[in-house]
């Protein structure tokens, strides 16, 4: 066997050891209030159950991967992402005056994760797609469906530079957090239910 063969050989070992080596991480993830304000609405909304129709695991984010593309570090998150969803939708309603108790509501948001995933391989790079439900609580039909999407990425990370969880962790709940705040914001959605206006929010900044 030649030299080069070899290393090849080699290498290939170096990597799928890796590869079954690979750590397994969890992050929490976040929502803000956007800065500048936001547009309000009636306190008229309550949020329902989502379902997990990414095809995989519901705590399972993404990976984080050599240059080579071999994964060393499991990312997931700390609560199934139908739940993080639906409390990012909660967080969202509330810092716009649009969150009600249940049994008060007269619109219950429901829906599915369609894509959560945050990855590293060169650049570190989050994605997330929901498709939201309005249903109008007194006769149960869909009033409107819609699907939104975001992404984040950042500039490349350095190998030796830190751990990367908190850069994915800061991309993955901004992604969501856009998806998020376009949905709930979204002029033609607001324009089919009608209404502006409530009362001060309660919501403080926090994990989902």
């Amino acid at each position: 066997m030649d030299s080069r063969r070899f290393s090849l050989l080699c290498a290939l070992a170096a990597a799928l050891c890796l590869a079954s080596c690979a750590s397994d991480s969890s992050i929490s993830l976040d929502y803000v209030p956007p800065p500048g304000g936001v547009q309000r609405g009636t306190p008229e909304f309550t949020v329902g159950a989502f379902a997990n129709k990414r095809g995989l695991d519901s705590r399972y984010l993404g990976t984080v991967k050599l240059p080579l593309g071999v994964p060393i570090e499991h990312v997931n998150s700390t609560a199934p992402v139908e739940t993080v969803v639906a409390n990012a939708f909660a967080h969202a309603l509330e810092n716009r005056g649009m969150l009600t108790d249940s049994d008060k509501a007269r619109f219950l948001i429901t829906g599915d994760v369609l894509d959560l995933q945050s990855e590293l391989l060169v650049h570190p790079y989050a994605s997330a797609k929901v498709r939201m439900n309005i249903v109008e609580v007194g006769s149960g039909r869909v009033l409107f469906s819609k699907v939104y999407s975001a992404e984040r990425q950042s500039a490349a990370y350095r190998p030796g530079s830190g751990s990367p969880l908190p850069i994915l962790q800061e991309l993955t709940s901004r992604a969501l957090q856009d998806a998020v705040d376009r949905a709930v914001d979204d002029p033609a959605m607001r324009s089919n239910l009608g209404g502006t206006g409530g009362s001060r929010p309660r919501y403080t900044p926090g994990m989902l």
